[in-house]
């Protein structure tokens, strides 16, 4: 992608998703649920609050002080965040106003500059079937300008799409001392029996998928007559047409996307699936805003 510039728009997409946070009265409540961490040092008890989630009451302390108590931890501020986005070749296509990656792009910058503006430490990475590059969590917006001149790179796109494996060699740089992460990528090469992989991340960190894809995902476009279709890594061609073809197209792709959102939710992961066709500001807030309220109002038993 060395010679095409990125049509990228991000200090409007920032500004909707910012807009859209303060809309919905989010930015403390997506931190306090969404962004807690795991494996923080616990430092004591204390009351249990409407915005906390129902997972982190302790419920022996709770009989004995008979009443609801969470545990406190150290640094349950001043989080440490990945966002981990996919620049592989499946990621570089496009029938809308803008390519997949993108678009994912300026998703991935907007949740950056939430985390920023927050106080807490920001990291990235990117990959393929491989990792691209990672920048370990930092403070300031140094570290959110960074982000937004390595992503916009087009140098930094293409390679073999592999979710599973790319996102398998980041568990090599993490510690206990990351909080959360948040990978984002089309998920459309995941196989059956991969769920450990990502079973593995939601243990260890609080985990949040985004699916980007583009309308020719899901669909075959509407035109007569017949398309030559060739696979990217094995230059494998076929001739289709899309008339004959298109019902079992759109079958496959709406399985798969089914198959892809129970494995991720089955891991415990919250998953947002985003088409290009769609501004994702107004969906990917609605999305923190359902997620928060599930958590806040969980029945007790």
């Amino acid at each position: 992608m060395e010679s095409r510039k990125l049509n990228l728009n991000i200090v409007e997409r920032v500004s909707e998703f910012e807009l859209l946070m303060k809309d919905f009265l989010l930015k403390n409540q997506v931190y306090q649920i969404l962004f807690r961490g795991k494996g923080l040092e616990f430092d004591s008890y204390r009351d249990y609050a409407p915005d906390d989630d129902a997972q982190d009451i302790d419920w022996k302390a709770s009989a004995r002080a008979n009443k609801p108590l969470v545990k406190r931890y150290i640094e349950e501020r001043d989080l440490k965040i990945m966002i981990l986005v996919d620049v592989s070749d499946n990621m570089i296509m496009g029938s809308t106003e803008k390519l997949k990656c993108e678009y994912a792009a300026e998703a991935a910058v907007s949740l950056g500059h939430l985390i920023i503006t927050s106080g807490d430490k920001l990291g990235f990475g990117f990959f393929n079937n491989h990792v691209v590059k990672m920048v370990f969590p930092e403070k300031g917006m140094k570290q959110f300008e960074r982000f937004v001149y390595e992503i916009s790179d087009p140098i930094l796109y293409g390679g073999k799409s592999d979710v599973t494996s790319g996102i398998e060699n980041f568990l090599s740089y993490f510690d206990e001392s990351f909080s959360s992460v948040v990978i984002i990528s089309d998920f459309i090469k995941i196989r059956r029996g991969q769920g450990i992989l990502f079973e593995l991340f939601a243990k260890r960190f609080e985990t949040m998928a985004i699916a980007v894809r583009d309308p020719l995902d899901m669909t075959m476009p509407d035109i007569k007559g017949e398309i030559v279709l060739e696979n990217p890594e094995t230059a494998e061609q076929i001739i289709v047409d899309p008339s004959v073809a298109r019902r079992l197209y759109e079958q496959n792709a709406l399985e798969q996307e089914r198959f892809v959102k129970h494995i991720l939710e089955d891991s415990g992961i919250d998953f947002l699936s985003l088409t290009t066709d769609k501004p994702f500001p107004p969906l990917l807030a609605e999305f923190l805003n359902e997620r928060v309220e599930k958590k806040k109002y969980l029945v007790f038993k």
